[in-house]
């Protein structure tokens, strides 16, 4: 198809508007891949962008959508030909790169990373950024040598995104899982997705001590903030948090008691630039360790022309696990 549909943010007169519009051939990136997109996802970053809310797109117009998944329609890229299932996150998709939140995609091939085995293009989607940032936590928490008999893991944010994957991951890797969220009405919820202890995020978005109380020895973070300083200061010894997010601040009021007193550390995710290879590690495990039925309870599906609505939702804290766009729909 030459002519397609894409949601395009657009900014006049600094005021930012966001449609539903028909696009050509012409109007894509520049790339050595084309692919048909099926589906895109709305992760916290894509409300962040849609609703302005923070600078994230750094450039007008643009197609919105860090992720997509779908087949390659043309290719001057070795490593890709017409008909490969491909998922792309990141990159600068939806900042800086026309991104997911279109029929079409023209990228780089470099930026993408082949469909693993037995995973379905919309279960990819379920995943997205989210999930892929909670592996990469869960693979850099096993990097630092942490196991499940050394204690409990604790997620925050855990009713969103990366935290609903992250529980459901850890729980099926054998933890026992500490989920913290602010919506204590999703506790059967979290418990579906095997955490064994909910605690209210009251408890950690507060001003606490310099060291606390040891309660667990691993940690995933969406959150930052007082509640990252508070998940440091409560880690046992030689244990680590896997720091991905910032939904209560970019600040980090913490002591450095934690880390020279207990020796625990802090390890920092970067979904957006992660090397291929790591990539591509992060994937093939979400296909092995990641509970189908559980990954299908987290997730929403929705239309493209719901994205904008979604994302004032999500960023409202009203949306509950992954929400799957489904292009054309």
């Amino acid at each position: 198809m030459s002519d397609f549909k894409a949601l395009v943010i657009e900014k006049n007169d600094g005021a930012q508007s966001i449609s539903l519009k028909s696009l050509g051939d012409s109007d894509l990136m520049d790339g050595d891949v084309t692919v048909h997109v099926s589906h895109s996802t709305v992760n916290y970053k894509d409300g962040l962008a849609i609703t302005g809310k923070a600078p994230v797109v750094r450039r007008f117009p643009m197609i919105p959508g860090i992720d997509l998944a779908g087949v390659v329609e043309s290719s001057s890229h070795p490593d890709y030909k017409p008909g490969d299932s491909v998922v792309l996150n990141g990159w600068g998709l939806g900042e800086t790169h026309f991104g997911g939140y279109s029929e079409k995609a023209r990228v780089k091939g470099d930026w993408l990373v082949p469909l693993p085995q037995g995973l379905r293009a919309d279960e990819a989607m379920a995943v997205g950024t989210a999930g892929y940032t909670a592996m990469l936590c869960v693979l850099a928490l096993e990097a630092h040598g942490l196991e499940p008999s050394m204690g409990p893991a604790v997620v925050t944010g855990a009713a969103g995104g990366v935290g609903s994957i992250a529980v459901a991951l850890l729980a099926k890797l054998g933890w026992q899982v500490i989920a913290v969220t602010g919506r204590t009405g999703e506790k059967d919820y979290l418990e579906g997705l095997g955490a064994s202890e909910i605690i209210d995020r009251s408890e950690l978005s507060g001003p606490g001590k310099p060291l606390g109380k040891e309660r667990w020895i691993a940690g995933v973070d969406a959150v930052g903030s007082q509640t990252l300083a508070n998940l440091l200061s409560m880690t046992r010894y030689g244990g680590a948090i896997a720091a991905c997010g910032l939904a209560q601040g970019m600040d980090l009021p913490a002591s450095v008691a934690p880390f020279i007193l207990r020796g625990v550390s802090l390890l920092g995710i970067d979904s957006v630039m992660c090397p291929r290879r790591r990539r591509l590690v992060a994937w093939q495990r979400l296909a092995r360790d990641l509970d189908r039925d559980k990954l299908d309870a987290t997730r929403t599906d929705i239309k493209l022309a719901d994205v904008p609505a979604t994302a004032q939702a999500i960023i409202e804290g009203r949306v509950r696990g992954r929400m799957v766009v489904n292009i054309p729909g």
